[in-house]
């Protein structure tokens, strides 16, 4: 049960599954790019005016920060502006980096007009840290976190998790890049820089006068048009050098497959949890909400002029156009050998979890206040998702890591991707994903629930309790 303390600080009423809403502000001051160039459209077929790409700036959060949410205006490109809601009047918000070994210290101030509470996706923290929704705070409320900064390189993020509401409140804008750094990374000499390049891809919709807006649909929210860092249709000007993408997956519902138009491989080093044991080549990766990938590509060797967009093979969408501008001669090395990581082994027991319908775990619907199960500190054990419908699921755990070991029906293999630490997991219809997890750094209360944000938001969550 949960203290009564903890209990009394639910004090703001649950809300119905809220349909969408618009909300205007001040403008966005810094960081947005103007200009537009027109392109060849995919396929040939016309043209489409593309944009630079905008990248949030980067803070050290070496010092204390304050992170606000707020009704904000950007700008999606070739000042297009739109109403959003926003982190410190940024979309995506602006890219926290921290090093393994450090602390954090960040005060979230709620100017929207909803409750709401900042969740840190990957990061490991202890419960009144991680965000849950116990801890939303109402408008004008301010809440402080103070947390160590224990794990490996990374790229992780932040988007809130108020009950009923996290949907939306994404949808709108608020997420934002956290970046964690260590010894190991750094030692490896891969892309820094101008070539280290953070990409935050989702879908959106817009209403009538070019307003974000929020459609909720059941089976999830899909939306219109495509925005990678904040801007619609955007191009990236890039030297004859090796590139590093950090990209995530912060959509509600849709799942991209990324490949490169002109045929090349990536290389994969890395996903949600940092560096792989080694790096593999691969020539097109799926990306569910909550996912991310370490990604190098290679544009050395190219004529100045060439173009290589980043598509989706899924929908069709051309993501992001690059632009070969510049001959450089830049040193740089694909790694093969990469991280070393200890294998998990040896269960002590196996839990089952049905995710079913849109709405449920195990049967049940999310209970803030209820808790379903409790795990022993430091024990490995496996957990078993499995669905008979409604996927796609990505499956994601508070308060530690995983491995992922088999999946079987469905697709009914693992992906490369899918190796090293994972936090989320893709789960498909008719689907059964083994993954082993050990909880060895916090005892307290955390979180396992399905990714797709409706889906989540409907009840297909639910409360568990390190021991």
């Amino acid at each position: 049960m949960r203290p009564a303390e903890e209990l009394e600080t639910v004090i703001i009423s649950r809300r119905v599954f809220l349909a969408g809403a618009t909300a205007s502000g001040m403008l966005l001051a810094a960081g947005t790019m103007a200009g537009s160039t027109r392109a060849v459209a995919a396929g040939g077929a016309g043209t489409v005016t593309r944009y630079p790409l905008y990248f949030p700036p980067t803070v050290d959060l070496a010092s204390p920060y304050v992170l606000t949410a707020k009704p904000g205006t950007v700008d999606l490109g070739g000042g297009k502006l739109s109403t959003a809601w926003v982190y410190n009047g940024l979309m995506p918000g602006p890219s926290l980096r921290a090093s393994n070994g450090g602390s954090a210290q960040i005060t979230l101030v709620n100017q929207l007009s909803q409750e709401t509470i900042t969740h840190w996706h990957g990061m490991v923290v202890d419960h009144p840290n991680d965000g849950h929704p116990v801890y939303a705070i109402p408008p004008g409320g301010r809440y402080s976190y103070s947390f160590p900064i224990r794990q490996r390189a990374a790229m992780n993020w932040y988007h809130p998790h108020p009950h009923m509401m996290t949907g939306q409140q994404v949808a709108m804008g608020l997420a934002g890049a956290f970046i964690v750094n260590d010894a190991e990374e750094s030692a490896l000499g891969l892309p820094g820089g101008a070539y280290e390049v953070p990409l935050v891809i989702r879908d959106a919709s817009l209403d009538s006068t070019g307003n974000l807006q929020y459609k909720p649909r059941s089976g999830g929210f899909l939306g219109d048009i495509l925005l990678v860092n904040g801007t619609r249709d955007p191009y990236l000007n890039v030297d004859t050098a090796l590139y590093r993408l950090r990209v995530l997956g912060g959509a509600n519902a849709r799942i991209f497959g990324l490949t490169l138009t002109n045929g090349a491989a990536f290389t994969l080093i890395g996903n949600d949890g940092g560096l792989l044991r080694s790096a593999v080549q691969v020539s097109r990766v799926d990306l569910a909400p909550g996912e991310r990938l370490d990604l190098l590509v290679d544009f050395r060797g190219l004529p100045v002029g060439t173009r290589v967009v980043l598509r989706d093979a899924r929908a069709g969408w051309d993501l992001l156009e690059f632009r070969v501008a510049r001959q450089v001669s830049v040193s740089a090395t694909v790694p093969t050998a990469l991280s070393t990581i200890t294998t998990l082994s040896n269960p002590v027991l196996t839990r089952t979890f049905s995710f079913d319908g849109m709405s449920k775990i195990n049967g049940h619907e999310y209970d803030v206040n209820r808790v379903d199960f409790q795990v022993p500190f430091g024990q490995v054990e496996r957990w078993r998702f499995s669905t008979s419908g409604n996927a796609p699921h990505p499956v994601h755990v508070h308060g530690a890591s995983f491995q992922v070991v088999s999946r079987t029906g469905g697709r009914g293999q693992l992906y490369p991707w899918e190796a090293g630490w994972k936090d989320t997991v893709l789960l498909e219809d008719r689907e059964t994903v083994d993954v082993l997890i050990r909880f060895d750094s916090y005892r307290g209360e955390y979180l396992l629930h399905c990714h797709k944000l409706e889906h989540e938001d409907m009840g297909m969550m639910s409360n568990f309790v390190v021991v």
